[in-house]
């Protein structure tokens, strides 16, 4: 079986050379299992229909600002999520179901960008896409495409985060050490480096701009 390559870009710009899977060696078996896992060629698509794919993947990119190969296969954990119907346990009673609200919120999406620049949002340009979803933020609780515009942005930033923050890229990204069982930590305190983490290279910089819109 194929899989991602182990490292996207060690550390990025702000933990340089700083990578998470380095330290398997010291997880146990099943913890590695489990999070080397994650780098393997991501499953297939079960849940989302083509179009539906398109559009999701569309809308993860914008939301979590993967715009260049590699990215994490965001789109495949979430299809895997819903296709085995592992929610969070808990929804809004003004919301459907979350598979529901998946397939509803994708359709309506497709025609907003239809509304605005007549074509399906996988097809719009970055800006364009960036200006849909920024429409649907700022309703707030306003209804969208007879759903909560608040709830249904909950439901896409939920799953996409859940989804890419239990990647190993993304621990690079932030400096996350990764688990810490069987060896544990000993340098416990805000500022305090274990002897394999990095500390961030450029800690005064504001990762999000003031409109809220995140960083290239």
């Amino acid at each position: 079986m194929s899989s991602l390559p182990l490292d996207k870009d060690a550390g990025g710009g702000r933990y340089p050379g700083f990578s998470t899977v380095a330290q398997s060696g010291h997880w146990d078996k099943a913890t590695a299992g489990v999070v080397l896992g994650r780098l393997a060629r991501p499953a297939d698509i079960r849940f989302f229909t083509p179009p539906e794919e398109a559009t999701a993947r569309a809308l993860f990119d914008q939301l979590l600002a993967q715009h260049a190969e590699p990215r994490i296969p965001v789109v495949n954990f979430v299809d895997a999520r819903l296709a085995e119907n592992q929610t969070d346990g808990w929804r809004y009673d003004d919301m459907p179901e979350d598979g529901e609200a998946w397939r509803r919120s994708l359709v309506a999406l497709d025609r907003a960008a239809e509304k605005s620049f007549n074509q399906i949002f996988a097809n719009c340009s970055d800006e364009q896409q960036a200006a849909v979803l920024r429409g649907v933020r700022d309703l707030g609780t306003s209804t969208w495409h007879g759903m909560p515009a608040g709830h249904v942005w909950g439901l896409w930033t939920r799953y996409a985060c859940t989804a890419f923050y239990s990647h190993p890229w993304a621990w690079d990204e932030i400096g996350f050490g990764g688990p810490a069982y069987p060896r544990g930590y000993k340098n416990l305190g805000v500022g305090r480096l274990e002897p394999f983490e990095v500390a961030d290279a450029r800690p005064q910089e504001d990762p999000v701009v003031p409109d809220g819109e995140a960083r290239p």
